[in-house]
């Protein structure tokens, strides 16, 4: 199944060894030639020194929360069971403050207080009665009745949930016509045809069941987890959230089925600033997919075209999860694609008329990332100085990998890298604290502000472990606002908004989403990092209009309504 017993070097031990976890072609790491990589040395001044003085504590377990992501069945693992599982952040009773689903086989709902504690209302809401091999999780309001519903991926399934008033949720896949998936991974909600209510994207991994040939692979003798290129591809789907709480299957009219396959990370965004949606996917050494929202439910693959296909040497790529966000203030989203281990960590940046360049290494993100097996990925602005940085959850996908590569390891370290301005990016993990010297099995991570002090927290999934729940307590943060949209002529969520915030002389662009990262949702809010700045104005361009609101202080939750009359929802300690 190998040709590791012909190889005698160890150069040559490594490339055939990269051949099959990759599942075929050998790969060497990513070339940095001519793009010189940015270092703390030229920072631009006034910047902080290296680390950028970020601070996070782990505080799961003192938080209340309690619970463990054990893997079913004997080792070595197989691609099934090594696929992880997700979690979210988002308010399900509307109390202002963030809760916690963990997803897995026993699924629970964490309530918050807003004050750092949390409790279990699984039993109380429904949600632990859940059944199945349930993976991710999706996190919108699609019925538009002012609560978060959630759809929940699996392998072999799927569930939608509808939340009643913020007090249960009750199990309607069967009515909602959405059927079960082979393999589902990732999934988003978003309004992809402008009608208002949100619709439904679902990736799909890759064929595989207990009697798919191979199981596991041989690699220099030793039996491990194979390649995602033994397998054939599952591909993705469309739901149209038709109203009613009934959804209809229109990935082939609409087009979404050209598409490469074995998908596990889904992003969606306006980022053409054409006012309609665009579906980014990030699959597993395949092409990845960029479907260009041409209206009228109507999309067009311009993976290839648009440069987001490949890496900058044309090299397809191991894609995992996958962010939207931008990284250098020039008003365009950017895409972030995590990866394989000895692929780049692709940070392509949008150049306007649909093109995007890889600036990976340019960035100075090659190096720090190329041991890294990436699953979950966020921009955030993590001191509030005005740049979006970036967190990752890293971990191997073969349990046993150390006894066939020397070199490399199952858990890895989460990795938190400071945003030097737009011009690159240092690891500040070094000096963030004692949380991120440990190794992890990551998979899922979310980000959002669990104790409204206006500093982005993360929550990162062990896959054989406890949830990791990251309190942001990075000391001289920069001034903050956090938005909560609340849309009206469209989807009530205010999903696929774009948030511009003008302060201190500076122009930042964020969106409204809760996907992104690897089988995860984050908190809905619009934050933004404002810096020295006092007070700001606000404009939300929503699908269907915009809203400007003028000389807003900061420092506070703020609640802007698509029909221009914001109201403070609560002013959090500045």
């Amino acid at each position: 199944m190998n040709n590791l017993d012909r190889l005698s070097t160890k150069t040559a031990f490594f490339l055939g060894l990269t051949a099959l976890l990759s599942g075929c072609t050998p790969k060497t790491p990513p070339s940095n030639a001519g793009q010189p990589t940015v270092t703390p040395a030229t920072q631009q001044s006034g910047t902080s020194p290296a680390g950028g003085g970020l601070r996070f504590a782990e505080v799961a377990e003192k938080s209340g929360i309690n619970y463990l992501w054990e893997v079913q069945g004997k080792r070595p693992l197989t691609i099934l069971q090594t696929i992880g599982n997700g979690c979210a952040f988002f308010d399900y009773d509307n109390d202002g403050n963030l809760d916690i689903l963990l997803v897995g086989r026993e699924t629970v709902l964490y309530k918050g207080d807003g004050k750092g504690k949390f409790s279990d209302v699984s039993a109380a809401t429904g949600i632990g009665k859940l059944t199945g091999h349930l993976l991710g999780c999706a996190v919108g309001d699609y019925d538009n009745d002012g609560f978060a519903d959630v759809y929940l991926s699996a392998y072999r399934g799927g569930v939608l949930l509808h939340n009643q008033g913020g007090k249960a949720f009750s199990n309607v896949t069967k009515s909602s016509g959405i059927a079960a998936q082979p393999w589902a991974s990732s999934c988003s909600f978003a309004d992809l045809d402008g009608d208002g209510k949100l619709d439904l994207y679902i990736c799909n991994y890759a064929q595989f069941g207990p009697n798919t040939k191979p199981q596991l692979c041989e690699f220099n003798g030793i039996l491990s987890s194979c390649g995602p290129k033994f397998y054939l591809p599952e591909k993705g789907v469309v739901y149209r959230n038709l109203g009613s709480g009934k959804f209809q299957d229109v990935t082939k009219a609409a087009g979404a089925d050209k598409v490469s396959g074995r998908a596990l990370g889904v992003a969606i965004a306006d980022f053409d600033s054409s006012g309609r949606q665009s579906i980014a996917i990030a699959n597993d050494e395949l092409h990845g997919d960029l479907l260009h929202n041409l209206g009228k439910t109507r999309f067009k693959n311009v993976g290839t075209e648009s440069g987001t296909a490949t890496d900058s040497d044309g090299n397809v790529h191991g894609g995992m999860g996958i962010d939207w966000g931008d990284y250098d203030n020039d008003g365009k989203l950017d895409l972030f694609v995590a990866t394989f281990q000895h692929e780049a960590k692709n940070v392509y940046r949008n150049e306007g008329d649909g093109l995007f360049t890889d600036n990976s290494a340019r960035l100075g993100l090659v190096d720090k990332t190329a041991e890294m097996v990436t699953f979950g990925v966020k921009w955030f602005d993590a001191d509030n100085d005005g740049h979006l940085d970036l967190i990752l959850a890293n971990g191997h996908v073969q349990d046993n990998i150390a006894a066939i590569d020397k070199a490399a390891t199952y858990r890895q370290p989460i990795k938190l890298f400071r945003n030097l301005s737009g011009t690159g990016f240092e690891d500040a993990g070094k000096t963030a604290g004692a949380i991120f010297e440990q190794r992890f099995v990551g998979r899922g991570l979310a980000v959002g502000d669990y104790d409204n002090d206006g500093k982005m927290d993360a929550l990162v999934v062990d896959s054989e472990g406890k949830p990791l729940l990251l309190h942001n307590e990075t000391p001289a943060a920069g001034s903050w606002l956090l938005l909560k949209l609340v849309g009206s002529k469209g989807n009530r969520d205010g999903i696929g908004a774009l948030v511009t915030v003008e302060a201190d002389g500076k122009k930042l662009l964020r969106h409204s989403a809760t996907d992104g990262s690897y089988l995860s949702a984050s908190d809905r809010r619009v934050h933004f990092g404002l810096g020295k700045a006092a007070t700001a104005t606000i404009t939300v361009k929503w699908t269907n209009g915009t809203t400007t609101v003028k000389d807003v202080p900061v420092n506070q939750v703020l609640t802007v309504r698509e029909e221009g009359q914001p109201a403070v929802s609560q002013v959090s300690r500045p």
